[in-house]
């Protein structure tokens, strides 16, 4: 397969796949995180700058353009950055950003994609970035040393015309090279028997992008903690004797500021905690400066570092975490909602009918005729994550197993989200669900009324027999529609509509007021035809609901209430 240009949408593929790998490698980036402070969190901190990245450019005007692209990476990362790694993040994004904007400014605005030459300089540029960001002091042995390794090995390349992905590869190499000797660079590393855990974030994303342009998946070894050898009583009490580290991770966005007001910040910052970084947001299209800063500062004192913030702008999006020195949970600031409804589906109709609705949609793959396996434990632990929000009922709605959705749910609890996996088996139970779903009350009430919505739903699927076989509804022939409920045939028709009909009249046999259909993909139209006057006709007074869902599989889902 030929290698793929860096045009808009394969930099929105890079970012998509950044999260999904980001993910996967989170908790070892965490176990890594000593400096500057042994909080945990580094991997959790890029990933939810980069899923605010991504977020952004899915939805910014223009996405058909590699620079609109670069720009709102760039944006979506700096209002979205979670502590110093995010930060830093920003920058990376905004070299990139800011690198494209120049060269399509030099070729008219008809800049189509990023080669290996301009990577190269949208890496160099983010060294600039990111260096000033912390104040001007570049420390060896972090994700700076990373990424200068990575913008050397790209403009290497470049220079001897190697092509993008060949460039990539490259600066993958150098990452590991330089990442491999950061704990000889830097005490702490080294004491902790850890590689910089900014530093193998970065190399995620450079995998990531190889993947991307290369068509090929890195693998790499996973990066743990060195045993540490034991200490001795001396080495005890000095650590002991060791300041405490801040309590605080204070962070928010500056506007309305300027270059003297900035300065008077950053020292104020300083003197009350450490770790300052101040980043700016790309240049205005006007020219008239950036619209807003980024601040982030470790700090005892919470309250004056926000009062410093006041006297030097316009404060927004203020947080205040606690620091803590083991793995710790996502804080509740990681989430943009309190609650959502995930929704696992099948079909274009299908996905807009629960969206609608309101949920968030989670699709098993569509590259196959047949759902196949349905959805993985790491699949649903990505659109979990991508809810954004730090309760989330789950509808598997029968496209999950059971090993997975435990597997997923339980890792999801992990970040930091109350998941509550709902006994939904079939789309049509879900639809049940959603219908009550009321955010307003408390998660446990909701998710009662949402479960007891979805058991009391009735329901059952119309499939196509392909062969001759006994039933319990008796011999069936090829092209005969079957009735299935509970896992076994109770009618068999001539056809799908006739299997339809009889299904309906045993659902309702219980009673019921609504009927829903769910019409899959290439089922004739006539079919909701036939089932509406079968139910005017049979069952007065009972609703019919049917919708063209395209699911694949069955050919009807069929639901009672």
């Amino acid at each position: 397969m030929p290698d793929r240009r860096l045009d808009a949408s394969a930099l929105r593929d890079w970012a998509h796949t950044a999260v999904s790998d980001l993910i996967t490698h989170t908790d070892e980036i965490n176990r890594l995180n000593v400096f500057p402070v042994a909080d945990s969190d580094t991997g959790a901190n890029m990933l939810f700058t980069m899923r605010s990245a991504l977020a952004e450019a899915n939805s910014a005007a223009g996405s058909g353009d590699v620079t609109q692209v670069a720009a709102a990476l760039s944006e979506g990362a700096l209002h979205g950055a979670r502590g110093n790694s995010g930060v830093i993040l920003s920058q990376i994004l905004r070299g990139l950003a800011d690198v494209t904007a120049a060269a399509a400014a030099d070729t008219g605005g008809n800049l189509a994609d990023i080669d290996a030459v301009l990577l190269g300089a949208a890496l160099r540029h983010a060294v600039g970035l990111v260096v000033t960001s912390m104040g001007g002091e570049a420390v060896a042995g972090t994700i700076v040393s990373v990424l200068q390794a990575s913008a050397e090995a790209v403009e290497q390349w470049a220079a001897g015309g190697a092509d993008l992905a060949e460039a990539v590869a490259a600066a993958g190499d150098a990452a590991v090279t330089a990442l491999d000797k950061t704990p000889e660079q830097l005490d702490v590393l080294a004491a902790a028997g850890v590689v910089d855990a900014g530093g193998r974030g970065l190399l995620v994303l450079i995998d990531a992008l190889s993947a991307t342009v290369g068509g090929h998946a890195v693998h790499r070894r996973t990066y743990e903690p060195a045993p540490r050898r034991p200490e001795t009583e001396t080495e005890t009490e000095t650590e002991t004797a060791e300041p405490a580290p801040p309590q605080f991770e204070v962070m928010y966005l500056l506007g309305k500021s300027d270059a003297r007001a900035l300065d008077r910040l950053r020292k104020r910052l300083e003197k009350l905690g450490d770790s300052v970084a101040i980043a700016a947001s790309a240049p205005r299209p006007d020219g008239e400066g950036v619209e807003h800063y980024s601040v982030h500062v470790h700090t005892d004192d919470a309250g004056a570092a926000i009062e410093a913030g006041l006297a030097a702008g316009v404060l927004s999006r203020i947080r205040i975490s606690a620091l803590t020195t083991g793995p710790a949970r996502p804080s509740p600031a990681s989430w943009s909602r309190e609650r959502a409804v995930l929704a696992v589906v099948d079909g274009d109709g299908a996905e807009a009918l629960f969206s609608r609705e309101g949920a968030c949609v989670l699709r098993p793959g569509s590259d196959s005729p047949e759902p196949g396996d349905g959805v993985s434990a790491r699949q649903l632990l990505r659109a979990l994550v991508d809810t954004g929000a730090s309760q989330v009922m789950v509808l598997p709605n029968g496209y999950v197993a059971a090993e997975e959705l435990v597997a997923g749910c339980a890792a999801a609890i992990g970040w930091g989200i109350d998941v509550v996996p709902l006994p939904a088996g079939s789309m049509v139970q879900g639809l049940a669900a959603l219908a009550v779903h009321d955010p307003s009350r408390q998660a446990v009430d909701d998710g009662y009324t949402m479960a007891a919505a979805a058991a009391g739903a009735r329901h059952g699927s119309v499939r196509v027999a392909t062969e001759q076989a006994l039933t319990w509804a008796g011999t069936c022939a090829p092209g005969d529609g079957l009735g299935i409920a509970g896992d076994e045939v109770l009618v068999v028709g001539q056809d799908v509509a006739s299997a339809a009909a009889g299904l309906i009249d045993l659902l309702l046999s219980a009673g019921g007021e609504l009927v829903t259909a769910l019409i899959g993909r290439g089922v004739d139209s006539t079919v909701a035809d036939a089932l509406t006057e079968h139910v005017h006709h049979n069952h007065p007074g009972i609703e019919l609901a049917t919708y063209h869902t395209g699911h694949r599989g069955d050919a009807l889902f069929i639901g009672v209430e």
